[in-house]
């Protein structure tokens, strides 16, 4: 079996990770790379091989970072099935058709900007389109198929694949891949215990290598349970200056754990009952889907069904999907909360939120996920005096506050504990982990931290391109 790494390797997204065994070839992941436009348009529209050389895929979870590139290869001539869980398949249509949706918005509004520039003589740079198109998305849909967890799935001749729980969002796995004797692991993104919503994550049966995701392998995280009190403590003391909370995050888990928080503190009178809007379409079709699939849920959010409660609908709360609705909230006078996509502020409403919000002290842009290097995300966290917005320079004076117990990444002792079972109890199994999906400075650290408890485990920092022979 050989491996080679062509996304995320010494950087955090565009999972895709590429193996050839008995004259074929498969992917796990197929995941845009996040950062400076030209750079990212790049880098995804071109694949180091050909698409139509591919057998299989194999998808992890719906993520962007790791599902966004799919539409492409479909588009440059990939034909054959992606494997992956119902709730990440449900959780595709949306995610896709919106990503390509907000690429086809966003490209209409730089054209117009550009127009009006080249019409009082500014020099413009040449047009950066979409990488793909809504029609995309759809044709990659037809290709889904939909495999039960701790269920053997043969992807190809001689190989299979097992997926388990990965709890990182809903229908998240990581997965076992066998073939010529080799058995890989594949982490995808490793959740934490306690995560509101879904499960707890479960640990791979021993592998002869792993492959592992490091976003947070310099750093331990706060406990989950504090989460509440972060939560309450920064909305009420925005409120009390009169501001506004613009939350960026993730249309797709985070969301519904922010409403699911925000609903359990409302009934415990613990913030004020200020308007609360979820101003994202992703994040309102994606709630859809979280109340679709209830067979995923964990004690707490199963408490609320076992009530006759809609964990994500209560009477503060208003979802948004209207266009011109989401631009009324930036009329709207007094306190109010207003959760956007996306996540890493790349693009879509919470951009516009932001332009309205970030110049003025009552406000506060409360950040609750990873933010990759050269995004504005990262800018925002990094309290850069002076932040772009659709390319224009915007003055930061907001407060800007974090909570990052809601990381749906596990963080480096509790990634250690995750692969103490792999190790097959005495002497090790696994001959040597890859790590994926982190800065060089998080996988350092990471790679420090593993070899500190096992100091005879080989482990890689792989670069984009590099190859591996596994025997």
């Amino acid at each position: 079996m050989k491996l080679t790494f062509y996304g995320a390797a010494r950087t955090v997204t565009g999972s895709m990770h590429h193996i050839e065994t008995g004259g074929r070839r498969y992917l796990l992941d197929c995941g845009v790379f996040q950062g400076r436009r030209k750079e990212a348009f790049e880098r995804n529209s071109q694949f180091p091989f050909s698409p139509d050389s591919i057998d299989s895929i194999v998808l992890s979870h719906a993520h962007i970072d790791h599902s966004g590139n799919l539409p492409t290869i479909v588009r440059q001539g990939y034909s054959g099935p992606i494997y992956t869980s119902a709730a990440t398949i449900d959780l595709c249509e949306a995610m896709l058709a919106d990503s390509a949706f907000l690429q086809e918005k966003d490209a209409e509004f730089l054209e117009k900007r550009r127009s009006r520039r080249r019409s009082i003589g500014v020099d413009q740079p040449p047009p950066i389109g979409p990488l793909y198109t809504v029609e995309d998305a759809k044709k990659a849909q037809q290709h889904f198929r939909a495999v039960e967890m701790h269920t053997p799935k043969e992807i190809g001749a001689g190989i299979r694949y097992t997926a388990y729980n990965a709890g990182h969002m809903l229908g998240s796995t990581s997965v076992v891949v066998e073939a010529e004797g080799v058995k890989l692991g594949f982490s995808g993104d490793v959740g934490r215990a306690g995560l509101p919503i879904i499960r707890d994550p479960e640990s791979l049966p021993p592998v002869d290598y792993l492959i592992l995701e490091s976003t947070y392998g310099d750093r331990l995280h706060q406990a989950v349970g504090p989460v509440k009190e972060r939560l309450a403590e920064i909305v009420k003391r925005t409120c009390e200056r009169g501001g506004r909370i613009v939350v960026p995050s993730f249309a797709v888990g985070r969301a519904q754990q922010l409403v699911l928080l925000l609903h359990e503190l409302i009934l415990e009178k613990r913030i004020p009952p200020i308007p609360m809007f979820v101003d994202s379409p992703l994040a309102v079709s994606a709630t859809e889907i979280f109340r679709k699939h209830t067979e995923l849920y964990d004690e707490g959010a199963g408490k609320f069904l076992d009530d006759g409660v809609d964990p994500f609908g209560f009477k503060r709360m208003r979802y948004i999907r209207d266009v011109n609705e989401s631009k009324a909230l930036n009329d709207l006078h007094g306190p109010f909360l207003v959760i956007s996509a996306s996540g890493m502020c790349e693009g879509g409403r919470i951009l516009h939120h932001l332009r309205n919000s970030i110049e003025d002290p009552r406000n506060t842009v409360l950040i609750t996920g990873f933010q990759a290097e050269n995004t504005l995300g990262r800018k925002i966290v990094e309290k850069q005096l002076e932040v772009p917005i659709f390319g224009e320079p915007m003055r930061l004076r907001a407060e800007v506050a974090r909570i990052n117990e809601l990381s749906g990444h596990a963080d480096q002792h509790e990634l250690i504990e995750w692969i103490r079972p792999l190790l097959g109890g005495g002497a090790p199994k696994l001959k040597g982990i890859f790590l994926v999906h982190g800065e060089m400075l998080q996988s350092t650290a990471l790679k420090a931290a593993i070899q500190a408890v096992y100091p005879n485990l080989r482990v890689e920092q792989p670069a984009r391109g590099d190859s591996f022979q596994l025997n």
